[in-house]
């Protein structure tokens, strides 16, 4: 039997073919879609989701039932010890408070240990990734949760949004603030840290905006993890939802200000997409959750 097993959701960006070759669990998030339930991946590729939104039906994200999150664990538990569950933040979806409920029945108490590390996209993708090398390294299962709650605020992204539209959708910003924006080519920025996505600038184009999410990093690493980047536990973070084209350009763009620097990318998960829309650029970075903590 081997000793722990990770569990997480598709909020991380982690593929279905990743999740194999890692050998974790990825849990498909499912959409309601003009009231039809779709399930991230599985019965969802992302042209179709993309197709869908252009659409401009109505797709709102939605939690797993608690039959399904149960029924992954009894089957890790066949094989494994305990299990790490690192769902998207408690901030952004009820999906973490659920698990935490169903985590406290007695054939689950003390062997399935639910995270809430306020993460989701690339960097919760990045704490899977360190979650292994943490098991790797030989930490038990609570050491890691303690680990992985602490790390939040040495891990954070910036994304910038080509269009207000799906902020909008919302209920983010009014009808009036999101045409004025369309008119006046405004792009935000928003921050996400710790759980929380907040606003953090405005600014006029997408180059532009592009610019200040990188300069925003930049800034970021040499007031507070110069130290993590000199001892290489600092990994930069790029994640996307624009073409292919785009979002190789982007890759590109960062690799230049950042040169030598690990990069994991991935395009953002749909549940991100959801309520930014397509052609939105994010970098983050994230610190190894056992640097200088352990």
């Amino acid at each position: 039997m081997n000793k722990i097993a990770i569990m997480t959701d598709s909020n991380s960006g982690i593929t279905q073919k990743e999740a194999e070759v890692l050998r974790i669990r990825v849990l498909p998030m499912p959409f309601l879609i003009d009231g039809e339930t779709f399930f991230e991946e599985i019965s969802l590729t992302q042209e179709q989701f993309y197709e869908r939104l252009a659409q401009d039906v109505d797709i709102s994200t939605s939690q797993p039932s608690p039959e399904d999150v149960t029924k992954a664990w009894e089957e890790l538990l066949e094989e494994n010890e305990s299990i790490v569950y690192i769902p998207m933040s408690s901030g952004l979806s009820s999906s973490c408070q659920t698990a935490m409920m169903l985590a406290q029945e007695e054939k689950y108490e003390g062997r399935v240990l639910v995270v809430d590390d306020g993460q989701v996209a690339a960097p919760l993708h990045q704490m899977i990734l360190d979650t292994l090398d943490m098991i790797e390294k030989g930490y038990e299962a609570e050491h890691i949760r303690e680990l992985l709650e602490k790390a939040g605020d040495r891990m954070m992204i910036y994304i910038a949004l080509q269009t207000l539209e799906f902020l909008k959708k919302g209920g983010r910003v009014t009808p009036a603030a999101a045409a004025l924006g369309s008119v006046f080519n405004i792009k935000p920025i928003l921050k996400l840290q710790t759980g929380k996505l907040d606003s953090f600038k405005k600014c006029h184009g997408m180059q532009k905006a592009k610019k200040t999410a990188i300069e925003a990093m930049q800034t970021e690493i040499r007031e507070n993890f110069q130290d993590a980047l000199n001892d290489g536990a600092l990994h930069l973070l790029a994640s996307s939802s624009g073409t292919d084209e785009e979002n190789a350009a982007w890759v590109e763009e960062i690799k230049e200000v950042f040169p030598g620097v690990p990069i994991l990318y991935d395009t953002l998960s749909l549940g991100v997409s959801c309520h930014i829309g397509p052609g939105g650029m994010g970098i983050g970075c994230a610190v190894a959750p056992d640097y200088k903590r352990v």
